[in-house]
């Protein structure tokens, strides 16, 4: 056989085995994504979270503008969540928010974005000092009371809605607290014109706190030490009026009285 006709025989055998082989998968096509889809909820329910996420990672941007692509980014939500990287989960929750604006699953979005930012563990050194939620910086509970609201207001039917009502409560008692302890804090130092605009945020923000009460009463005592006594005396009157029975006005009267009594 001539050289030739061996070299041409060998194409054709090499051709015949190209056409044998099976075809490539498409990465791309349905069959991939269901399965590539399959195996991140797999790992998403074992625990295996950095598996989960690069998978719906990848899902994410094939199947982009997709139902699946939307579940996968919920989804990629709260594997970062569980793993504790809050920071990616807040992106991935404000890119669905933005890109999805219509979606049905937009009360479940809010919802998760309250979540991730509520965070109710004080951790081992929060616990050791003895230090409670609200003495520390509020910004994440001002956003998760937003997200929550935003649940309540605009999807009030919602299977969320009812949780979400609990914790804009807790949260709005959570932050008028924060506010009034830093008019403890500021009273204490003697900085009583600081005392007030923190125990007015109170107030203002947050009327019908439980927390409302020592505002008012801080207010009070601040205003007295400036040596402000209309001021002073319209924060006694809205005390009086709001919480006829609290131990900042009886307290006082008793005091007042055992003192006259005295002499």
């Amino acid at each position: 056989m001539s050289p030739w006709l061996r070299v041409a025989c060998g194409a054709a055998l090499l051709a015949l085995a190209a056409c044998s082989s099976p075809p490539k998968e498409d990465p791309n096509s349905q069959a991939s994504l269901d399965k590539l889809y399959a195996e991140a909820k797999e790992d998403l329910n074992s625990g295996a979270y950095d598996r989960a996420i690069k998978s719906l990672e990848k899902i994410e941007g094939r199947a982009a503008g997709t139902l699946m692509a939307q579940q996968a980014e919920l989804d990629l939500v709260w594997a970062n969540y569980k793993s504790n990287e809050r920071a990616a989960a807040l992106t991935a929750l404000d890119r669905f928010i933005k890109l999805n604006p219509s979606s049905p699953a937009m009360d479940y979005a809010l919802y998760m974005k309250g979540i991730v930012n509520f965070n109710e563990d004080l951790g081992l050194f929060g616990r050791l000092a003895g230090q409670d939620i609200s003495e520390r910086d509020q910004q994440a509970a001002r956003d998760a009371m937003l997200a929550f609201s935003q649940v309540v207001d605009q999807f009030p039917d919602s299977q969320y809605a009812a949780d979400a009502r609990i914790r804009v409560d807790y949260i709005t008692n959570t932050l008028a607290t924060y506010e009034v302890h830093v008019a403890r804090y500021y009273y204490n130092r003697n900085a009583f014109i600081a005392a007030v605009n923190r125990a007015q945020r109170a107030v203002a923000d947050f009327p019908h706190a439980p927390s409302s009460e020592e505002a008012l009463y801080l207010m009070v005592q601040s205003y007295d030490k400036l040596g402000l006594t209309q001021l002073r005396d319209d924060a006694q009157r809205v005390l009086k009026l709001n919480f006829p029975q609290s131990v900042y006005v009886v307290g006082v009267e008793e005091k007042k009285k055992a003192w006259w009594k005295f002499w």
